[in-house]
């Protein structure tokens, strides 16, 4: 009988002592999914605030905007703050967890994923330039800039409704926040500039594209200076010296046809630089002339440092010019019809070019030097 009790007493000891394991077995499994859970939070938690960080695309909005009934309101949308230093532990929790999911960042989930999304939405669907104040809107918020609204006589292109007077105030409050690069940075700008400062920058950029200097034709290629050189040799077929002097002879069989185009281009490579000749009959009024300047293939800055001289004449008389060469900047009917090179009326030319007044023969000379 009492082995019988001390068995029975030692299996309800033991039936105990293995319920009291299993339950601190299934505490600790609780624990530890807790645990675990709390840290995936935390480690989404930080990614998303790293991934702001990362995108560093920040700004405050006052978005007003009119409804054509007169109606309005206001929504301020605000930044995410800025990420600041995280310890190390959980960002190695963060590195080393793999059953968190990749999540969609914050400004991935509006469609914009960068500044360059946002600058897109700053470009006009209809013309594809960057829009600047005021910019317009039609009344389902489709954009547009002003010069597109005239052409497409005040009717939103993507909905065909009236566009009205609605300024997209939204647009352009975002636009006075962002910095851009400049467009020719690929052709050695580097400098970054506020959206409204950038299209002046731009029309004035020392690395912008130079146009054809050949005015013969209207030729629309623009590139560097070596590749405008090698465009003139190949396709306007110019003639190339060497030299910082020169002696051409114009010779034109019917002198009495005066026509507003180029008749003579030639390019001098002096010191280094180029230098475009020009020699052409135009008229200024009534009266027609022959007239001679000088081009730099390069900034105004650089073509200050330089001049040169001009001098055509016959039987003891001549004509005189020094000046400073005009940059390719300068189109050239700027220059010529600034007047500013050497000028010679018709009825002078062909008193230097002799005979009978049939046939014009000039011979130009000149020279180029560098200032001190």
């Amino acid at each position: 009988m009492v082995k019988t009790h001390l068995f029975s007493a030692f299996s309800t000891a033991t039936l105990t002592s293995r319920l009291l394991l299993l339950t601190l077995v299934f505490s600790f499994f609780i624990l530890v999914s807790f645990v675990f859970d709390f840290g995936e939070s935390i480690t989404i938690k930080f990614r998303f605030l790293l991934l702001a960080k990362r995108n560093r695309f920040q700004f405050r909005v006052g978005l007003k905007k009119m409804a054509p009934g007169g109606g309005a309101f206001r929504e301020d949308v605000d930044s995410i703050p800025k990420a600041t230093n995280y310890d190390i532990a959980i960002v190695k929790a963060e590195k080393s967890s793999s059953s968190v999911k990749p999540k969609i960042g914050l400004s991935e989930k509006h469609g914009i994923s960068s500044m360059n999304g946002v600058h897109e939405l700053l470009q006009c669907p209809v013309c594809g330039s960057s829009m600047y104040p005021p910019i317009h809107q039609c009344p389902n918020g489709h954009t547009l800039c002003a010069n597109c609204k005239v052409r497409v006589h005040n009717s939103c292109p993507t909905c065909r409704f009236d566009l009205g007077d609605i300024r997209c105030l939204a647009l352009e409050r975002v636009a006075e926040s962002l910095e851009l690069p400049c467009q020719y940075q690929g052709l050695g700008c580097h400098d970054i500039f506020p959206y409204y400062s950038k299209l002046k920058h731009e029309q004035n950029c020392r690395f912008r594209p130079y146009s054809c200097p050949y005015a013969g034709s209207e030729c629309s290629i623009t590139g560097d200076i070596p590749t405008l050189e090698a465009h003139l040799k190949d396709e306007h077929k110019v003639d190339m010296h060497d030299g910082c002097t020169f002696n051409h002879r114009y010779v034109k069989s019917n002198p009495h046809e005066v026509e507003n185009a180029t008749w003579m281009l030639t390019v001098f490579n002096c010191y280094g630089k180029q230098f475009c000749l020009h020699f052409e009959a135009f008229q200024i009024g009534m009266a027609p002339v022959y007239m001679a300047f000088l081009r730099f293939m390069g900034e105004d800055s650089e073509a200050r440092k330089y001049s040169y001289a001009l001098e055509v004449g016959a039987y003891g008389r001549k004509l005189t010019w020094q000046g400073v060469p005009r940059s390719i900047r300068d189109s050239h009917k700027k220059v010529r019809d600034s007047q500013d090179g050497l000028i010679i009326p018709r009825a002078l030319a062909l008193f230097f070019s002799g005979g009978d007044g049939q046939e014009l023969k000039l011979r130009v000379t000149g020279r180029i030097w560098k200032e001190l």
